[in-house]
């Protein structure tokens, strides 16, 4: 595998945590106009850490990308992740 494949291969393996990472920031500003909950890029960069920590510990405990389980750890991931950003207990 090239290095361009091995680009390809990265990138489509971190796509939905970087689409989670922007997404959920971008929603929770959009829903809850009136909280300030910090800036939209160190949001963005921690939810998409965490979801990408998700997928890595997936791939590594099920031996394959692509699991359903594993989609559904990273977005509850992502989301707890969102949730305490925006500081959500209060």
């Amino acid at each position: 595998m090239g290095p361009i494949d091995f680009l390809v291969h990265l990138t489509s393996f971190l796509a939905p945590a970087l689409f989670l990472g922007l997404a959920l920031p971008l929603a929770a500003r959009v829903v809850f106009r009136s909280r300030r909950s910090g800036r939209f890029w160190v949001q963005a960069g921690l939810v998409a850490l965490a979801a990408a920590a998700v997928l890595a510990a997936g791939l590594w405990g099920f031996g394959r990308d692509g699991r359903m389980a594993t989609y559904a750890a990273t977005v509850l991931a992502a989301a707890s992740a969102q949730w305490l950003l925006a500081r959500g207990w209060k």
